[in-house]
């Protein structure tokens, strides 16, 4: 089973942050001109939180929680699962699927290094079971 690292390796270790003070919106904006579903929250070298598509839909675009006016700190969700580059991707999915997350930070030393998404995943697990089946072609083939 692959592990995190592999996953960073192909797809780059970019990672997308704004500040707790910043506009809700403008950080909408980035994620929609970058093409990502999150950015995370951070000061320094600290990670407060992850803001998602899911948490502006949920508590500004409908209403509920805050005013199209809120900065991310308001909206953003402060608990924030982390990972570890040497992880199994297995551990990863499963944690995903029980917490009902979308994105996972990767942390290594203290600092941000990355993040993966279900999407990535989920490629990485077909990719590799694509793989298997070719191999078993190919010994069944002779």
């Amino acid at each position: 089973m692959q592990v995190v690292n592999e996953i960073l390796a192909d797809k780059g270790k970019r990672v997308y942050s704004v500040s707790p003070t910043s506009s809700a919106h403008a950080a909408l904006s980035m994620m929609v001109d970058k093409g990502i579903g999150s950015v995370l929250v951070i000061e320094g070298d600290q990670i407060l939180g992850i803001l998602s598509e899911r948490d502006y839909l949920r508590k500004v675009a409908l209403g509920r929680d805050a005013s199209p006016d809120a900065t991310v700190e308001q909206i953003m969700t402060s608990q924030v699962l982390c990972v570890r580059p040497d992880q199994p991707i297995d551990e990863c999915m499963a944690l995903m699927t029980d917490k009902r997350v979308r994105h996972l930070p990767v942390v290594q030393d203290g600092r941000v290094v990355g993040v993966v998404s279900i999407g990535d995943l989920v490629k990485a697990v077909i990719s590799e079971q694509k793989f298997i089946i070719k191999q078993l072609e190919n010994y069944i083939a002779g």
